[in-house]
């Protein structure tokens, strides 16, 4: 008896309406990704069978030989794409049939201009999912049935593609999915199966269950008896042949897949339109074993910069997905690394939190780690070309985000140091490494130097710079926010410690003569008076105030002593909601400099001494404490 019901009707999510909008009143670049995106789709439900049914076997039914099929019908000009996966039930086709939910097509949408002729070329590049079937078909029929839902409990799910979609419940044998394209005429060309098998090779090659098309052989006409046979076609057999290797990309050997297999999987893997930079196939042996095969992005994703982003690794065990966004098989640092995990060890019910006591998945981690560094140092010392832009594109997308492994992963500290690149007050370009560095250090120098900041504009400007411009001692430009927490991490590279030119009391060593030596001594003498009336009027703001040789143009700047932390620290942390302690900052002044010297005759000693003050802590990138009262100081000052 039939169960079918009247058809419901439901309003599509305000996004997906925009995108079907674009969907089918658009030119595509790329149209063929729609069959791509389908079959993976259908893959991905046979996999979250295979998890479920690990604790409920019975969801297999009689029908335990998961596989994808694709059924062509020239006369009905239909693609059905069908699986025998997890399927769907009515309130499972309501909300992931209506509403953008997957992350993948949540990318796509925030990247639409609203400019018609670039938003097209993006859908055909991008692919968006089960709403990529509308690039070729005015009309979609779902039929569904959820794994462990009695017969009676099939689901249709029809749309043109507008505004709104229709449900009911139907009855429905067979489990899992199928997806019934009515094709536009301009895409008939898809009913030919050669074409089909052409694009599913391409691109769903590697997936690791059979796709399935019916078998053809070529069938003749008949003639009569003493005639030449007039021609023939293919007709169907009825049996069902796989037009793919099914066996999981990662499992085969290396030298069995080609570059583009290994790219169109990523595409497949991420739903990224752009090839990646570079990847690494692998299997591993030993304490755990387990295939990695993981891939470098050629961008970052918009949320890469927000420390709860998910991690891209999928994680089978023995070929069974188990898992999207596996995090704990990758360190927080390498977030945008993206690719497959597939473990010979973890049990199959394994949990998220037993992930993060597992053993073998420290190991995998470990190991994911310390191969995704070794990949990126390649690529940084190679003297091909191609793989110098690599890297260079790399470091422009993740270079601030890798330096987050410094204080994460004590371990690969030394291994990240090697891939870092930096401007320096000689060289505008992010591109020395500390090796370069080092062996361009000048005689007699004992550290090597650098300065953080906001900005490189500001770190080039630095007032600590100034010295050492004088002397042509390079320093390293650090202007990422993270670089000034990371170095509280960072002690030395290759035996020679790391100084910050804005901590502690300059000590340029053997690059310092005995006569500015000499003169520091005088001057701290002749100053002291200065300096300890200067000390009673900035006592709520300051720790100390000094002489000191390290400036040239500037009349005085602010360095905090080692081990504490740095106005600029300071302000990162109480930006991001933190409490910090109340540190106050050494001032150093400069002897030579005409306003320093003006303290000894003018009358407003008190006004001058906080401007002077207040403009050390501007040219550090802060604020003064007081903006207006500044203000004030400064324009009386000028009265004068």
């Amino acid at each position: 008896m039939s169960t079918e019901s009247n058809p419901k009707n439901y309003s599509f999510q305000a996004e997906v309406a925009q995108l079907l909008h674009l969907v089918t009143h658009s030119l595509y670049s790329n149209p063929e990704i729609f069959l791509r995106e389908l079959v993976s789709n259908a893959s991905d439900a046979c996999d979250k069978l295979r998890f479920e049914g690990i604790n409920h076997p019975d969801f297999y039914e009689n029908d335990p030989d998961l596989h994808v099929r694709v059924i062509l019908d020239k006369d009905a000009k239909t693609i059905t794409i069908s699986d025998n996966g997890i399927g769907l039930s009515q309130q499972e086709a309501i909300d992931n049939l209506g509403t953008i939910a997957k992350s993948g097509t949540k990318d796509f949408m925030s990247k639409l201009t609203g400019d018609q002729k670039s938003d097209a070329q993006l859908i055909g590049q991008f692919g968006v999912g089960f709403y990529s079937g509308f690039i070729v078909a005015d009309k979609i029929v779902v039929e569904s049935r959820r794994a462990g839902l009695e017969a009676s409990e099939g689901v249709r799910w029809i749309s043109g593609g507008t505004g709104d979609f229709e449900v009911q419940d139907i009855d429905k044998a067979s489990r899992g999915t199928d997806i019934i394209l009515h094709l536009r005429d301009d895409a008939v060309e898809y009913l030919e199966s050669y074409k089909v098998k052409q694009i599913i090779n391409k691109y769903s090659d590697h997936i690791s269950l059979p796709i399935e098309m019916q078998k053809e052989v070529w069938q003749e006409e008949e003639a009569a008896e003493g005639e030449e046979p007039k021609g023939g076609q293919m007709v169907k057999t009825g049996e069902w042949e796989a037009i793919n290797s099914a066996s999981a990309l990662w499992t085969r050997s290396k030298n069995d897949v080609t570059e583009e297999q290994y790219v169109e999987f990523y595409k497949n893997l991420t739903h990224d339109y752009e090839a990646p930079l570079a990847w690494s196939h692998n299997r591993v042996e030993g304490n755990t074993e387990y295939t990695q095969l993981l891939y470098i992005p050629s961008k970052a994703s918009q949320d890469i910069f927000t420390r709860d982003a998910k991690a891209g690794i999928k994680l089978y065990v023995k070929r069974v997905f188990i898992m999207d966004d596996a995090d704990n098989l990758i360190p927080n640092y390498l977030r945008f690394v993206q690719g497959v995990v597939d473990s010979a060890d973890l049990p199959l019910n394994v949990s998220r939190e037993l992930l993060q006591e597992s053993r073998d998945v420290k190991l995998i981690r470990e190991g994911n780690a310390r191969r995704v560094l070794t990949l990126l140092d390649g690529l940084a010392k190679s003297e091909d070309e191609q793989d110098q832009e690599k890297f260079k594109k790399f470091y422009a997308e993740f270079g601030s985000v890798i330096k987050e492994g410094l204080g994460e992963d004590t371990a690969n500290r030394d291994r990240i140091l090697k891939i870092l690149r930096f401007a320096t007050s000689t060289n505008d370009e992010i591109s020395t490494s500390l090796a370069d560095y080092k062996a361009r250090m000048k005689e007699g120098q004992k550290s090597i130097y650098y300065v953080t900041a906001d900005s490189l504009t500001a770190a080039k400007n630095s007032p600590q710079l100034e010295l050492f411009k004088k002397k042509g001692i390079e320093v390293l430009l650090m202007a990422d926010r993270v670089d000034e927490w990371a170095m509280n991490f960072v002690h030395e590279f290759d035996g020679m410690p790391m100084q910050s030119i804005a901590k502690g009391a300059v000590d340029l060593g053997d690059l310092q003569d005995a006569e500015e030596k000499k003169a520091l001594e005088q001057a701290q003498e002749q100053f002291k008076p200065i300096v300890e009336k200067l000390g009673d009027a900035l006592k709520a703001k300051t720790k100390e105030v000094r002489v000191t040789t390290r400036l040239v143009d500037s009349p005085a700047c602010l360095v905090t002593s080692e081990g504490e932390l740095s106005p600029q620290l300071v302000r990162m942390l109480k930006q991001a909601g933190q409490a910090v302690p109340d540190v106050k900052p050494t001032l150093e002044i400069n002897p030579e400099h005409p306003l320093v010297k003006k303290l000894e005759q003018t009358g407003q000693f008190d006004d001058l001494a906080n401007v002077i003050f207040d403009q050390a802590v501007i040219a550090e990138g802060g604020l003064p404490e007081d903006p207006a009262e500044y203000v004030k100081r400064i324009n009386s000052l000028l009265m004068k």
